[in-house]
């Protein structure tokens, strides 16, 4: 049955091809700039819209402004930042590729101002006798961590994706895995920033406040929501250059909810990848290593390196036609084994010497290992049709997708973990669209002194699953993903990360982090007029009670808010606000027991690579 419906799969994706070329021909011909996430009038700087690198925020807003500009130099930083001031207008700051899923960028109203640090992007100063590196806020820390490394040094930890800018990491407190030392945040090794906030009128509407390690406002600043000013420049403490060894070892995951809370401390760059339909974890055991050790191993992760377009589409199109169209629990499991299979096929990216897989462990340097982003090139591609890109590139119909993320105390990981396995048992087929994006990812961040950092050594489960381009569409199995996100967040006090998550995750947030007070106090001396703050960074932040939750009809479906009646989900589709299965206090939009038994039955000929 499984291989049948495959190759009718195949052989309509055969038929799209074709269709396919004559429509990218039609929709991409004509004279398109490089993709940024500003865009203008003809003139460039006014008229503005702003998006993400995946073209569509978490809520579909759409986010528009006055005008942008692009400083090259301190100096310019502070006169944009004047200039707004002195207009009396609302300022946001746009990285380089706005990879964020909320509008964090978003200034408030349609007459604020963008400033962009594209072209902010440079090196200060590498003091390699002390180990401090000064890089401007809009460099990308796939240039940060190389310049680095050319001096002798490493930054600890990043995010595995290194198309970020330095600045991006600080506003949402992105980070690696680890839990040795000071953890995987990169803002644990901030030792001094600058930063541009507004001032009196006295003082020429803007000044540069420096901040030192010891001053209590970097606690602030850290991780800043890009709610406390425009970040100048950045100071990161580094270590000499190192050598890493890894590892990937797949198990079955009966006892995934006991080795969660220990694994963080057994290596120290280990994480799990956890695919709960297949019933395996995929361990990465990662330690650093003398120097010394044979090996020059380099990380390429798959899924970040440059897709083809064609391809690309033709597969987003069978997604859609898998979720929103005729498939069944049946086939979608089945299309749920091709990523993980094709991840493990190519070693997850290592080459044991930038060419070829040789076996584990793969030993390198730690600037090879710890990130990749090659398809970033690809991005920019100024073409008419890009030959190849980032898969989820938002100028083609390619993948769209929901990203959660959330951190959950280490001593409650365990807990969560077998509920989610007790949730997993009662529909296994639910999670193979989990699975299909390489299940949850748990990865360890340490306790942090930053007043939004983390109030206490965590795991950080990270989810990604299918978006429709459609508004409100219904997405087979949305109950389950969405009571996994409601027993993280309610039940067991997890945190959402700061720039990923649809808008509910954010509802109340702010009053788990203990030194929420002492962040806010920051923020209205820095700013008190509140010329960096917008309606959303307010919802988020709690201000005068607001709420980033927005309730009316449809709003569940889209995350916008969690049910509370039949009209927040799609009753006209078949969808009712329902008790969650596990976590009966969650509400969650179900289907009637007539669509949800569809396909059901077929999913019995699928068997689980981890009970083989």
């Amino acid at each position: 049955m499984v291989r049948r419906l495959l190759v009718i799969l195949l052989q309509a994706l055969t038929g799209l091809l074709v269709i396919l070329a004559l429509w990218i021909v039609s929709h991409l011909a004509g004279d398109r700039p490089p993709p940024g996430p500003v865009v203008c009038a003809a003139n460039g700087t006014s008229g503005c819209t702003l998006t993400n690198i995946y073209g569509s925020f978490s809520d579909r807003a759409i986010c528009r402004a006055a005008n942008v500009t692009y400083p090259r130099t301190e100096v310019e930083l502070v006169a944009a930042v004047a200039a707004a001031v002195a207009a009396g207008r609302k300022v946001k700051v746009a990285t380089r590729y706005s990879n964020s899923f909320p509008r964090l960028a978003c200034p408030g109203g349609e007459d604020g101002t963008v400033i962009s640090t594209r072209w902010l992007d440079r090196a200060v100063r590498v003091d390699a006798a002390r180990r401090l590196m000064t890089v401007e806020s809009g460099m990308v820390m796939r240039d940060l961590i190389r310049e680095a490394a050319a001096a002798g040094l490493a930054l600890p930890h990043s995010p595995y994706w290194s198309g970020l800018t330095i600045g991006g990491v600080l506003a949402t407190g992105a980070h690696g895995s680890s839990l040795w030392g000071k953890g995987s945040a990169v803002h644990e090794y901030v030792v001094g920033m600058r930063i541009v906030t507004p001032a009196p009128a006295s003082e020429g509407f803007a000044a540069v406040r420096e901040l030192a390690a010891g001053d209590p406002d970097l606690d602030a600043a850290k991780v800043s929501l890009g709610v406390l000013g425009a970040i100048s420049q950045v100071t990161l403490a580094l270590q000499p250059l190192f050598k890493r060894s890894v590892a990937f070892v797949t198990r079955n995951d009966s006892d995934v909810a006991d080795t969660v809370a220990a694994w963080g401390r057994l290596h120290e760059f280990g994480d799990v990848a956890w695919l709960p339909r297949r019933r395996v974890a995929v361990y990465r055991v990662d330690d650093r290593v003398d120097v010394a050790t044979p090996g020059d191993g380099r990380s390429d992760y798959p899924a970040f390196r440059p897709t083809p377009t064609i391809p690309l589409v033709a597969s987003r199109l069978a997604e859609e036609w898998l979720e929103e169209r005729s498939g069944s629990d049946a086939a979608r499991c089945a299309a749920s084994r091709v990523m993980p299979a094709t991840l493990e096929h190519l070693n997850y990216g290592l080459t044991n010497d930038g060419e070829a897989f040789t076996g584990y462990p793969v030993v390198g340097y730690q600037h090879r290992i710890q990130a990749s982003s090659s398809c970033t090139g690809a991005m920019e591609d100024d073409g008419l049709i890009p030959t190849s890109t980032c898969l989820w590139n938002g100028r083609l119909r390619g993948h769209l997708f929901y990203n959660s993320g959330f951190s959950i105390a280490l001593s409650r990981a365990r807990a969560f973990v077998a509920d989610v396995a007790r949730l997993r048992d009662l529909n296994p087929a639910a999670f193979c669209q989990i699975d299909s994006k390489m299940g949850l990812l748990m990865r360890y961040v340490a306790a942090s002194s930053a007043y939004l950092g983390k109030a206490e050594d965590s795991v950080d489960f990270d989810v990604t699953y299918y978006r429709s381009y459609a508004r409100g569409a219904p997405r087979a199995h949305a109950d389950v993903f969405d009571e996994v996100e409601q027993m993280a967040l309610r039940k067991h006090g997890g945190v959402p990360h700061w720039g990923k998550n649809r808008n509910y995750a954010f509802d109340g947030a702010i009053a788990r982090y203990p030194n929420a007070g002492e962040f806010m106090r920051v923020k209205d001396r820095f700013d008190p007029d509140g010329v960096f703050s917008s309606e959303w960074s307010d919802q988020v932040l709690g201000v005068g009670g607001a709420s980033p939750v927005i309730v009316g009809d449809g709003c569940a479906m889209e995350g916008l808010c969690v049910c509370s009646d039949d009209s927040h989900c799609a009753p006209e589709k078949g969808y009712f606000c329902r008790p969650g299965k596990v976590f009966t206090a969650a509400r969650v939009c179900s289907p009637s027991p007539r669509d949800a038994a569809n396909g059901g039955d077929d999913d019995d000929e699928i068997s689980d690579v981890g009970d083989e």
